[in-house]
């Protein structure tokens, strides 16, 4: 069985692209891939699922799960949402669902991330700022929240 492709709404495409390293060096995440791992950890901190009927289809396509530096947390994202464990099974449908939801927190974490970075000129360094009062307002350590673990 082939593994669900993570879609990204067609509304949020230019603004996935524009936070993905390109050929000079502008960007602050290495892939696709990356960009929709954090905004699905930051749409699901957050509570922020969106759902979503269009997808982009070309630059970028939907993702391959296989693509993920650690796929597992599509997994994790979707227990998290539904407590049941049946979600995990290999069959086709628990797999559309797990994508659904993971694509759905990162719809909303890509909402949250266009907000913050509205008018901003260096996204990396404006995303760093912004974990930054994550850190404060949670009144965590560094060590219990190291944001290199982020970037």
């Amino acid at each position: 069985m082939a593994l669900s492709r993570i879609q990204i709404a067609i509304d949020k495409a230019e603004f996935v692209r524009s936070l993905r390293a390109n050929e000079r060096g502008e960007g602050v995440f290495l892939t696709y891939g990356d960009v929709l791992a954090f905004a699905a950890a930051l749409g699901f901190q957050y509570k922020k699922r969106i759902p979503f009927e269009k997808a982009s289809r070309r630059d970028p396509d939907p993702v391959l799960q296989e693509q993920f530096r650690d796929a597992s947390l599509i997994g994790l994202l979707a227990f998290a949402e539904t407590q049941n464990a049946k979600i995990l099974s290999l069959d086709e449908e628990s797999d559309q669902q797990r994508a659904k939801i993971f694509q759905e927190y990162a719809n909303g974490g890509l909402e949250i991330l266009k907000e913050q970075l509205c008018g901003s000129v260096n996204y990396g360094e404006q995303i760093l700022l912004f974990l930054e009062s994550i850190r404060k307002d949670q009144n965590l350590s560094f060590e219990e929240f190291d944001l290199t673990k982020f970037l």
